[in-house]
């Protein structure tokens, strides 16, 4: 290197280290008082408290209390929980593929639906059967997190179920391998014979894809699920965002981007209140003719409310149902620890395409313009008892059953008075559209 460039590099490494010097004494002059009073509040705990405290319990807790008063959205993610919330977004773990509950009735661990392709639905595990035994352990007395915990793996590792099937009186022994297992986020009406979704409604044309989170693969899968609509003539399509409560924004702007041919998708503002960053439709929309209804409800939040707010404010997309969550911010995931927790930490809002705020703030009125309101004429509210209704038939017609069972096959609509309205206005408007 010659003398020219190393006295200029020596140069810049001088001025940084000032400027960081500077920055972390202004930091130490504005927070000093503040940590020597933790500092003294960790240390009377630790040589006064009537019990003894664990260090890492009042450091974390310190940290969860800190960031607990930002808002509801900013949070402490300790190690225990991280890999959790990053295999939420990842759309991944190690594991055996099957969804659990608790039976009320016989009080065992139950197999709700497999995943499938994976371990436990090519070793025949299937919806209702009975989890006995885990590597030996009986399941009594186990709650959800405690089952999930010795399910999930490292990928190639073994486990040994002791699984009753539904329907007999004896139990098996079943020897599985973890691996991965990758979550779907794009569903369809109900199940063909081989486990797989059909995306149409029952004897019609319309298509029907639901997106229940916005992960690293939703696009694609999103993709996928309108590419069979397209071959097999979908003359229409509803959209489901219902309960969908966000995910990655870059999934949200990448799914808009389908049906949009041009225009802002959504911006963000900080702080200062002007714009982070603005996204654009692609101008290479596949879909930007498709007729199209998003259905939503009140736990509608985030990334879904951004996909919506797009559609409808470029009269893209009727929105059909109730409002939604009104959750407009943006977080940044920070990680901590050398990435063995994470700080997730708002940083930003949603605008709409129409420069109104997606964010219902904590002092929001009813009358105030956040969330994402249903067009004119196409709110469906519900009660409690149908709201519950709803989720039970729709949950029943998302289990892989065994072939045959009197259950495998759904052929009667769901009770779904939402649904309803969206599939009523797509046939009205394909009906104008074909007499025109």
């Amino acid at each position: 290197m010659s003398r020219r460039n190393l006295n200029l590099l020596l140069a810049i490494s001088i001025v940084s280290f000032a400027c960081y010097k500077k920055a972390d004494s202004a930091y130490r002059s504005h927070y000093g008082r503040m940590f020597g009073t933790f500092v003294e509040v960790l240390s009377q705990i630790d040589a006064h408290y009537v019990e003894e405290v664990d260090d890492r319990d009042l450091f974390e807790g310190a940290l969860t209390g800190m960031v607990g008063r930002l808002d509801p959205y900013s949070a402490y993610i300790p190690p225990a929980e991280s890999t959790e919330f990053r295999e939420s977004l990842d759309q991944q773990f190690g594991g055996i593929g099957i969804e659990v509950s608790w039976d009320p009735q016989t009080k065992l661990l139950t197999v709700l639906s497999p995943l499938v392709g994976s371990p436990a639905y090519e070793a025949g595990i299937l919806a209702g059967d009975k989890i006995l035994l885990i590597d030996g352990e009986s399941t009594e007395g186990f709650n959800i997190q405690d089952a999930v915990q010795r399910l999930r793996g490292q990928p190639g590792e073994p486990v040994r179920l002791t699984v009753l099937h539904e329907g007999d009186t004896r139990p098996v022994d079943i020897e599985l391998k973890r691996a991965i297992i990758e979550v779907d986020t794009v569903l369809g009406d109900t199940r063909a014979p081989d486990g797989s979704w059909n995306f149409f409604l029952n004897d019609t044309k319309i298509g029907y894809i639901r997106v229940v989170g916005f992960g690293e693969r939703t696009t694609s899968e999103l993709q996928g699920a309108l590419a069979h609509l397209a071959r097999e003539k979908a003359e229409g399509l509803v959209l489901d965002l219902r309960y969908n409560a966000g995910g990655l924004l870059k999934s949200a702007t990448s799914t808009a981007d389908l049906f949009l041919e041009r225009g802002r998708i959504v911006s963000t503002r900080g702080r200062d209140q002007t714009d982070r960053e603005v996204f654009e439709a692609s101008g290479n929309a596949p879909y930007p003719d498709l007729p199209l209804v998003v259905l939503m409800n009140r736990f509608s939040a985030s990334a879904s409310e951004v996909v919506a707010a797009c559609l409808q404010d470029h009269g893209r997309a009727a929105v059909v149902g109730e409002r939604s969550f009104g959750k407009g911010t943006v977080q940044n995931v920070i990680p901590l620890e050398e990435g063995k927790s994470v700080l997730k930490l708002t940083i930003a809002t949603y605008w709409r395409p129409s420069d109104r705020n997606i964010d219902r703030g904590k002092n929001a009125k009813e009358e105030d313009a956040w969330g994402v309101t249903p067009n004119p004429g196409l709110e469906v509210k519900l009660t409690d008892e149908e709201l519950r209704r709803v989720v039970e038939e729709r949950r029943q017609r998302d289990v892989v059953r065994r072939p045959g069972s009197a259950q495998s096959v759904q052929t009667d609509p769901p009770f779904d008075p939402q649904l309803q309205k969206a599939i009523d206005y797509l046939k009205q408007k394909l009906g104008t559209t074909k007499a025109e």
